[in-house]
């Protein structure tokens, strides 16, 4: 496959390495790393949860976010303008995947977690005081896209230290049950943003939720950024001295496979639809359904997807990576599209609650072993920067615009059926990629024990 070049800026500390091919077959297996049980693991994916609810509420609640910022336009536009700036959040990704991700390569990965989850409480608790429009103006809505900066800037270098610190902490069958707690406890994210959504919308008039509601939803964020920081502070650090010194003799750039972009596009696009925050949006803009019953809609999406992170991960360590994420792409891809028809079409919400639930399975299946794959082929000294440069890319570019480009394709056409066949052109492109991406389950001879 073609390679291209992902360069580190000079002011980046000089952290990414000339990397041996993306996805290699290693021959002489290095020493195992001592590793670190799952219940201290796991407070690793605590804290990815409780940044993730944050940075997810604001989606969920982009309708009421959208009358409190943007109070003269129409509602259509309201939403339009919101989830643009929710958007705007990505275009920080890259940079903090660089900034943060860099240092976790430099530095340890604990620093680089503790940095990252300081910095998006700070950008909450901000964004949920921020005054509305009617209050201060023009400076309301520069306010709000201030706090989605920072937020997408520590959000870009949450991803790469906590993969790799999955993986370095895992025994060498199992990094795909370990790397399942980083999706896993993302949809547990979207189980507690759904619930608190739901209880809000359900308990709260449509005018409390416009005014206060949606910020009561962040502040309950907020209030847990102390636990998090705990939990990060007592974890072990699985960087050692010897592999900051092959980091800190590191070149400016990785060889990247285009096969492994085209795998993180569809990645992002499936988890941004399905995994984590559309569906809600979705759910009252398209199919009408009441703020209480859209949100339903996404405590079911984490009530599934938790249940088959942890599956689909162990399936891997004992099957192999390929063979599940490339039967689930392949399913989810023959279904979708009938999935939507069904919802739209059968109106009722017993019928979008199963359907939500199939399709948020089928993703969680594969997008795990395609994340295990692509850490686990990085070399430790430069495996926390890269993935999140990688990742970066993928989601600043498409997972970001895949709301907006949805919303606005649905509005253009008319069509309903828009986010069905957006995401199987996805998974097309992802299913080629799955098919040419090499192995690297130990069960199969091909892990990579660094």
């Amino acid at each position: 496959m073609e390679q291209i070049d992902l360069s580190a800026p000079q002011d980046a500390a000089e952290t990414i390495s000339a990397a041996p091919a993306m996805l290699r077959h290693p021959s002489v297996q290095q020493n195992q790393p001592e590793t670190i049980p799952v219940s201290k693991v796991f407070a690793v994916g605590l804290g990815n949860a409780l940044e993730f609810y944050d940075f997810l509420t604001f989606s969920f609640f982009a309708i009421q976010i959208g009358h409190c910022f943007f109070p003269a336009s129409q509602t259509s536009h309201g939403l339009l303008y919101s989830l643009a700036a929710f958007g705007v959040g990505f275009l920080m990704r890259p940079i903090g995947s660089v900034v943060i991700g860099f240092y976790g390569d430099r530095v340890g990965r604990k620093p680089a977690m503790i940095l990252s989850f300081t910095l998006m409480g700070a950008a909450i608790l901000g964004l949920a005081l921020t005054p509305s429009y009617a209050q201060i103006g023009i400076a309301a809505p520069i306010l709000l896209v201030t706090f989605r900066l920072t937020q997408g800037f520590a959000l870009g270098g949450e991803v790469g230290p906590t993969t790799a610190f999955l993986v370095e902490a895992a025994p060498i069958n199992r990094r795909g049950l370990y790397v399942s707690i980083q999706y896993m406890t993302q949809d547990m994210a979207v189980l507690g943003a759904g619930v608190v959504g739901f209880v809000l919308s359900t308990r709260l008039s449509a005018q409390a939720l416009d005014a206060w509601g949606w910020r009561l939803a962040f502040l309950l964020g907020t209030a847990v950024v102390p636990l998090g920081l705990s939990m990060r502070r007592r974890l072990p650090e699985t960087m050692h001295e010897e592999d900051r010194r092959a980091a800190a003799a590191a070149h400016h750039h990785v060889p990247v496979r285009l096969v492994v972009l085209a795998l993180m596009m569809m990645m992002s696009v499936s988890t941004y639809l399905f995994g984590l925050d559309y569906i809600t949006t979705y759910a009252q803009d398209s199919l009408h359904m009441s703020v209480g019953m859209a949100f339903g809609a996404t405590v079911v999406v984490g009530i599934f997807a938790v249940m088959a992170d942890p599956l689909s991960g162990l399936l891997s360590d004992r099957l192999g990576r390929k063979p599940v994420m490339i039967g689930a792409g392949a399913v989810l891809l023959m279904v979708v599209v009938p999935s939507f028809v069904a919802m739209n079409r059968i109106h009722g919400a017993s019928v979008v609650f199963v359907v939500i639930a199939v399709l948020a399975m089928l993703q969680a299946l594969f997008t795990v072993p395609a994340l295990v794959t692509i850490t686990e082929a990085l070399p430790k000294p430069v495996r926390s920067g890269a993935l999140a440069v990688l990742y970066a890319l993928a989601i600043s570019t498409f997972g970001g615009s895949t709301q907006f480009a949805i919303k606005w394709l649905t509005d253009v056409t008319g069509s309903s059926l828009v986010p069905a066949w957006y995401i199987s052109g996805a998974l097309v492109i992802g299913l080629i990629a799955m098919v040419l991406v090499e192995e690297t389950a130990p069960v199969k001879g091909a892990g990579i024990i660094d």
